[in-house]
């Protein structure tokens, strides 16, 4: 076990980590170069497509160092701050982690975010500067910076290239001679975590776990601890580049395991494997639970697949924990699910997999956060609002709590003016400003979660020609007035499209989305209204134009009276038209409330 080490890549997103583990791989000779490719270790076209990493992937290498061998496994995770929930997993089964600075933009948030989540967990930090090789890489400038920041010294930074290769032999030195080799005892009861799992539709579930104390034999009885179901364990093995089938796998090792489950539910991440005839008598903690920011419905297109939609978003839930959903209908969409993300990227990323990996085509409703509502009978009772349709009426209402995060945006210092009023615009109240460097400077910022859902992280990078990076973090409730606006579609509420907006915004969001819907609605044979509502109060209206026959064509010369005879006969068969009428929405129109801006 003195020859393992566990350890994980963490940095801002687009700071080159997959890049750097590319190189690792080939170096070690854990790849060939005919498998060689760029960004090896993201499985899905979607982490390709859009170079960012979605999923953390663990794979094992070997490198022989002054003549002995050693075994070590790496654990690539995503930089985005919507992921951070996939960093917070592979940093619980590392003791330690490689912490990546480009050098050409310096440290960003989210590696500051990910920093505190390794120290929390007391892992051993290794510096490393990588891109040194750009034209505009300052490695000097940087590299005090990560001094100032660990309050390491200079000499313990490596720089480092994942383009050229360069420093890639002293990274795996410092992981070698820095980073502690596990600690655990072989001969005792089996203790181990499972930190991801992937559905395979040939072989079920397959787990994968890093053993903190015992081992696991093929063919062994398990037990999994939070849902008490026993199981045999088919298959063991570590993971290369493909699984490599073990006869056991001890402690201090990271292995995968295969027990045949089909359904799944079955398997929690963040879940203890334990011995079925000796089990341990203490869980493995270390896992934080996932807490959704953003809820919206989806909800499939035709509503005869709504078992199939079920069980994809299970199998998703499979691969990725921190998607959370729960039932739910719609009088306009059917039946559905109200699901709970970590953000609007992977509200994206879901919606995305689903019509890729399962073949479903779904609606996704307006993203909205989740609020505490007050009624005046039971002030002191929060009703948990994650539907903006739960919202009482405003005569019983007392109030409402919205949450509120603390969000830390560090840019240069020549943006502040336009990244103060970008947050100040949406309800944000600053707290704290310091330079971190004449150049650079961290703004913190209190403001409620629901200004930043939409658009802001876009809005963000326009006003600061891309030199901004923002993280954040929820702080609790706080009390706001809010309004519910619905919107009428030919006098009916469509309540995919209602939301909850702060009284200040109401109207000028709420004529906003009647233009909106008035472009996107298709013309039919009789005139529709679209109208904008809080409560009983219609705010805005537009009208998408009937589409007109001229029935005063055959109807030459003569007396007005004719014609307008025609018209008056013409506007009874509208008028009918309308009441049997229904309008359908395109999926765009559910969308494009989040582009109100555009």
């Amino acid at each position: 076990m003195k020859n393992i080490r566990n350890f994980c890549i963490i940095a801002h997103i687009d700071h080159g980590k997959s890049t750097l583990a590319d190189r690792l791989l080939s170096f070690t000779g854990t790849t060939t170069a005919r498998e060689e490719q760029a960004q090896l270790l993201d499985s899905m076209d979607l982490e390709r497509e859009r170079g960012i990493t979605i999923k953390s992937h663990a794979i094992q290498m070997e490198y022989m160092y002054e003549g002995e061998n050693y075994i070590l496994n790496l654990i690539d995770t995503p930089g985005h701050v919507d992921f951070s929930y996939e960093v917070s997993r592979s940093i619980a089964a590392c003791e330690g982690a490689l912490l990546i600075v480009d050098a050409a933009q310096s440290i960003q948030a989210q590696t500051i975010s990910n920093l505190y989540l390794a120290l929390e967990h007391d892992l051993e930090i290794i510096p490393i500067l990588n891109k040194v090789d750009l034209p505009s890489a300052s490695p000097e400038e940087v590299t005090d910076d990560i001094v100032d920041l660990l309050g390491c010294e200079p000499e313990d930074v490596i720089h480092a290239s994942g383009k050229t290769g360069l420093g890639i032999e002293n990274i795996l030195k410092a992981i070698i001679e820095k980073i502690p080799a596990p600690k655990g005892d072989v001969n005792a009861p089996l203790q181990a975590l499972i930190f991801d799992s992937v559905y395979n539709s040939y072989r079920g579930v397959e787990t994968y776990f890093r053993i903190f104390n015992g081992e696991i034999k093929k063919g062994q009885r398990i037990k999994f601890m939070a849902t008490g179901n026993e199981y045999n364990a088919d298959e063991v093995g570590t993971l290369k580049l493909t699984q490599v089938a073990k006869q056991s796998v001890k402690a201090g090792d990271v292995g995968y395991l295969i027990t045949g489950v089909k359904t799944a539910v079955e398997i929690k991440v963040g879940d203890t494997i334990t011995d079925a005839l000796n089990p341990t008598d203490s869980r493995i903690d270390g896992f934080e639970d996932v807490k959704p920011m953003v809820f919206a419905g989806i909800y499939p297109v035709d509503t005869d697949e709504y078992e199939e939609l079920r069980s994809s978003m299970e199998k998703l839930q499979l691969n990725d924990a921190s998607l959370v959903f729960v039932p739910e209908s719609s009088a306009a969409l059917g039946f559905g699910f109200r699901c709970g993300f970590l953000g609007m990227l992977h509200l994206e990323i879901i919606q995305e997999r689903l019509e890729r990996e399962f073949d479903m085509t779904v609606i996704t409703t307006v993203p909205n956060v989740s609020y505490h509502a007050f009624s005046n009978k039971h002030s002191d009772v929060p009703i948990l609002v994650n539907n903006p349709t739960d919202l009482p009426e405003p005569s019983k209402l007392n109030r409402v709590e919205e949450p509120y995060i603390k969000a830390s945006i560090i840019t240069k210092s020549d943006f502040i003016g336009q990244v103060m009023s970008l947050c100040i615009e949406k309800r944000g109240q600053i707290t704290n400003q310091t330079y971190l460097t004449p150049e650079r400077v961290e703004l913190t910022f209190e403001m409620p979660l629901a200004e930043i859902v939409f658009d802001f992280y876009d809005r963000l990078k326009t006003v600061s020609k891309g030199y901004a990076s923002f993280d954040y973090h929820p702080i609790g409730m706080r009390a706001s007035k809010l309004v519910r606006l619905d919107i009428l579609l030919n006098g009916t509420v469509v309540d995919a499209l209602s939301s909850l907006i702060h009284t200040d915004n109401a109207y000028h969001i709420g004529k906003k989305m009647c233009e909106k819907l008035r472009q996107l609605i298709p013309r039919q044979q009789f005139d529709i209204p679209i109208q904008a509502a809080i409560g009983a109060k219609i705010i805005s209206r537009e009208t998408v134009k009937a589409l007109r026959k001229d029935v005063t064509a055959k109807c030459y010369g003569g007396d007005i009276s004719r014609k307008r005879k025609l018209l008056e006969k013409q506007k009874k068969g509208k008028k009918r038209m309308r009441q049997v009428g229904n309008v359908e929405i395109p999926q765009e129109a559910f969308m494009a409330v989040l582009k109100l801006n555009d």
